[in-house]
């Protein structure tokens, strides 16, 4: 119930100011509520700001799951503003809040924006490579089961010649058996060991026992890591820079600021007078 009057809440901000759309609808237009039009193009923005529904459902399923949200909203405003709500204190002091809120919180973005250059992300990715350390890697695959005997059927069979992945599907526990790349520290330490001592083609002649069961590791290939590339890395890049930009802006407002604190006892601390 919570989420939905949060949607709704959202959805009933979009529709203030709608925006024309085209080639959806009857012109543009998803519904009309007393005269008031709900533009397919308020929906479409909600739908590319919302990833998870896009995952799940294509804009046409969307926009029929969420239309009546839509229209209810209007209805609801349209209700709270006849009403007369606007008038009264409890909405001026919200809005007085939101306002605030919402002016800060575009200056501060406005604010990192400025700082987040394309050459300062270039320069924290030149300085991660340069820090780089390459290690090794292997690529495996692994079939798992729950006692010894099991594991010592399987390489008898892998000896006969039989096929890994036919008998991982046999056989195994983890049906997903293709572990991919991995460095040393990501697996527990038995796993690790076997893998890294055998070489590429090889798979375990012994099970390896590990906390979750006995495995028959098969070892594909081995291979130094090598740093991400910039567009791979680039929003940790960003999401770095901007806490970092972040933190310096408040730094500054405050170094500017005329504070005076005052104790729960009333008692007066001053900092930053200017």
């Amino acid at each position: 119930m919570q989420k939905k009057y949060a949607m709704l809440a959202v959805f009933s901000i979009l529709m203030l100011n709608p925006l024309n759309a085209s080639a959806a609808g009857k012109n543009g237009v998803a519904a009309e509520v007393n005269g008031q039009k709900v533009m397919v193009s308020a929906i479409k923005d909600a739908y590319e700001m919302n990833p998870a529904a896009q995952k799940q459902l294509s804009f046409e399923e969307f926009y029929d799951k969420v239309l009546d949200v839509y229209i209810n909203g209007v209805m609801l405003y349209q209700a709270a503003e006849k009403s007369g709500v606007e008038n009264s204190p409890e909405y001026k002091k919200q809005l007085k809040v939101l306002k605030e809120e919402l002016a800060s919180k575009i200056y501060l973005e406005q604010q990192v924006d400025k700082k987040i250059t394309q050459a300062k992300i270039k320069e924290v990715y030149n300085e991660y490579k340069e820090q780089f350390k390459p290690e090794k890697e292997v690529k495996a695959k692994h079939i798992l089961v729950s006692d010894e005997k099991t594991a010592n059927e399987v390489i008898a069979k892998l000896k006969k010649g039989e096929k890994f992945d036919e008998l991982a599907k046999e056989y195994s526990l983890d049906k997903a058996s293709d572990l991919g790349y991995f460095t040393k520290d990501v697996m527990v330490p038995e796993f690790s060991k076997a893998a890294f001592a055998m070489k590429k083609g090889q798979y375990s002649k012994a099970p390896v026992k590990t906390k979750f069961g006995y495995h028959v590791i098969l070892v594909e290939d081995s291979r130094m890591t090598k740093p991400a590339d910039l567009k791979t890395v680039e929003p940790q890049i960003k999401m770095q820079l901007s806490r970092e930009a972040a933190n310096d802006i408040f730094k500054e407002i405050n170094s500017k600021a005329k504070i005076v604190k005052y104790s729960y006892d009333g008692k007066e601390t001053k900092t930053n007078q200017k």
